[in-house]
């Protein structure tokens, strides 16, 4: 039977079907617990999993992006929502310095199974803060895997890899493909059948 998902949607069965399965794997950020996250890839999560696996923090992305890198380190696989790239800006640090390279400055002891999640993309009048199409400035940080699929079946198969990934895994979605209500009619393009089974 042929399902035909949103690239938000595919996402979201990715990472459910992971964390049903892998209890190292949390969920973080603003507005994730009840609200499922700006692009809904954690929709239903806090009722499903509950405050300790799914965690709304504050507006301090400095703060819960540095504690998701310790977790990876300690062991968990911290998957983080990220929702505007316009915001990485203020926890750079983490990203370039310990995420990115702990890995290799460790000669492989230490690895940094974490996932971060960030829109990106402009042409829906969000403002300045929330527009810009920074992309390129992730894809040249050394260290950092990026993925940034431009449909759904992509979705799923990048969001599974990326979680089974040892290390840091940044995945990049535009906002203009995610396929959320409130950006209005997804692109057709990005629309895509999608298998129940991990791939």
């Amino acid at each position: 039977m042929s399902r035909i998902l949103t690239m938000s949607r595919a996402g979201r069965e990715a990472l459910d079907w992971e964390m049903e399965r892998r209890p190292e794997i949390f969920c973080l950020g603003e507005d994730v617990f009840k609200f499922g996250g700006i692009f809904g890839t954690m929709d239903g999560f806090g009722a499903k999993y509950g405050p300790e696996r799914v965690i709304s923090t504050p507006i301090s992305e400095t703060g819960f992006i540095g504690m998701a890198a310790g977790a990876a380190m300690a062991g968990m696989h911290p998957v983080v929502d990220l929702a505007y790239i316009d915001f990485i800006g203020v926890c750079y640090n983490v990203l370039l310095n310990c995420a990115s390279k702990t890995h290799y400055m460790s000669g492989g002891a230490v690895k940094v199974p974490m996932t971060l999640l960030i829109g990106t993309g402009g042409g829906y009048n969000n403002a300045a803060q929330h527009s810009q199409c920074l992309h390129a400035t992730v894809a040249h940080i050394p260290g950092a895997k990026v993925v940034y699929p431009s449909n759904a079946y992509d979705a799923k198969g990048m969001l599974h890899t990326a979680l089974r990934d040892e290390n840091f895994v940044i995945f990049l979605t535009h906002k203009g493909t995610a396929g959320v209500g409130w950006m209005g009619t997804p692109i057709k393009t990005t629309l895509a059948e999608v298998p129940e089974e991990p791939y």
